[in-house]
C-alpha cells in the first residue's frame, strides 16, 4: 500500500475508485465498504484509494471535543493496509480545508488530483463548506465531470454507525467479547514499554508499563484483562491492569502487563497488546499481601483461559 500524507502528494498513472471517511476502528462494517473498492479494482484497470483525515474533523470543528478514537493513526494505517487497499491518503484536516466548496472539492481533488473513475459513498454523506452538498449533488457532479457514483445502502451505513457506537460502549463497559465481535479482530493498544515504579517485581509480578502517547486513543474500562502480544515474533500471553493502583496509593492511570512465562528486557520497545477478555474490576485491597493473593488468582484465571484457546 502506498501512503500519502497530503492530497497533493498523491500520484498515479491510473484512474481511481475511491471512498472517503474517518474509518475509525476499520471494523466489520467498514470492511464491507472497503471490499467493494477492492472488488472494483481487481482487474488492475483502476487503482483503489481511501481518503481519510487527521485530526478527526470533530477535534477541529467542535470546541472542547473529547472524542476518543478506536485507532491511532498508525494503527489505522496498518489495519487499512491489511484490507488490500492500494493507496491511502491521510490529509491534514483544518478549518481552511473545511471551508472548501463542494464544487472545488470535486473538481480540484476528486477529478484533477485523484483522476476519479468512481466513488463509493454513503447515501447520507454530506460534503463541502458547512456540509451543504449531498449525494444528489455528487451524482450531478459525476454527470458533469464524467465519474460514477455508487451509493452504499442505508442498511450498510446503519451497520457502520451502529458498529462504531457499540464498540465504544462495549469498551467503556469492559465487554471485550462484543467489542471484538464488531471489530472483527481483538482490540489493541500500542505503546512504548517504559520503566514504572517496579512495585510489581517486589511482589513477584513484574510488569511492563505501557505508555501510550496519543491522548485521543480510547482506553477501555479500568480493570484486569487477559491479553496477548507478539514480541520477537513469539506470541506471549499475560494479564493487564488498567487503573490507578489504589492499594499502593497510585495517583495516575497506568497500563501494566504481567506476561506469563516471560522475563526478557523489553524497555523502550514498542508493542501492541490485544485485549481478549475482561477479568474483574480494579479493587483497593487492605494490604499488599491481599493484593498478591488476588494476583495469583488472576494468573490462574489467565492460564485457564489461554489453555482453552
Amino acid at each position: 500500500m502506498k501512503l500519502f500524507h497530503s492530497i497533493t502528494d498523491f500520484r498515479s498513472t491510473k484512474k481511481t475508485i475511491l471512498t472517503l471517511g474517518t474509518f475509525d476502528g476499520v471494523h466489520i462494517g467498514h470492511k464491507k465498504i472497503l471490499e467493494k473498492i477492492t472488488q472494483n479494482t481487481q482487474d488492475g484497470k483502476y487503482e483503489s484509494l481511501v481518503l481519510t483525515f487527521f485530526p478527526h474533523p470533530r477535534m477541529v470543528l467542535q470546541e472542547k471535543s473529547e472524542i476518543k478514537l478506536l485507532n491511532t493513526i498508525a494503527e489505522k494505517t496498518k489495519l487499512l493496509e491489511n484490507t488490500g487497499i492500494e493507496n491511502l491518503v491521510i490529509h491534514p484536516f483544518n478549518e481552511s480545508f473545511s471551508r472548501l466548496t463542494a464544487e472545488d472539492f470535486v473538481s480540484s481533488i476528486l477529478v484533477n488530483q485523484f483522476h476519479i473513475q468512481k466513488i463509493i459513498i454513503g447515501h447520507d454523506h454530506r460534503f463541502g463548506r458547512n456540509r451543504t452538498a449531498d449525494i444528489n449533488d455528487l451524482i450531478a457532479f459525476g454527470e458533469q465531470y464524467g465519474f460514477e457514483v455508487e451509493q452504499i445502502s442505508a442498511q450498510e451505513i446503519k451497520d457502520v454507525s451502529v458498529s462504531s457506537t457499540k464498540i465504544r460502549k462495549a469498551l467503556t463497559d469492559g465487554d471485550m467479547t462484543l467489542a471484538n465481535e464488531y471489530l472483527g479482530y481483538d482490540y489493541f493498544l500500542t505503546g512504548i514499554v517504559a520503566k514504572g515504579k517496579q512495585l510489581g517485581r517486589t511482589i513477584g509480578f513484574p510488569t511492563a508499563n505501557l505508555k501510550i502517547e496519543e491522548e485521543y486513543k480510547l482506553i477501555p474500562k479500568n480493570g484486569v484483562y487477559i491479553v496477548k502480544s507478539i514480541i520477537d515474533e513469539k506470541v506471549v500471553y499475560g494479564m493487564m491492569n488498567i487503573g490507578f493502583n489504589p492499594t499502593v496509593g497510585g495517583q495516575a492511570q497506568s497500563i501494566e502487563i504481567h506476561f506469563l512465562d516471560f522475563d526478557e528486557d523489553i524497555y523502550d520497545l514498542e508493542i501492541a497488546v490485544s485485549l481478549l477478555q475482561y477479568v474483574r474490576e480494579e479493587q483497593k485491597f487492605g494490604s499488599v499481601d491481599l493484593l498478591k493473593e488476588q494476583l495469583k488468582k488472576d494468573k490462574e484465571t489467565t492460564r485457564d483461559f489461554v489453555n482453552k484457546l
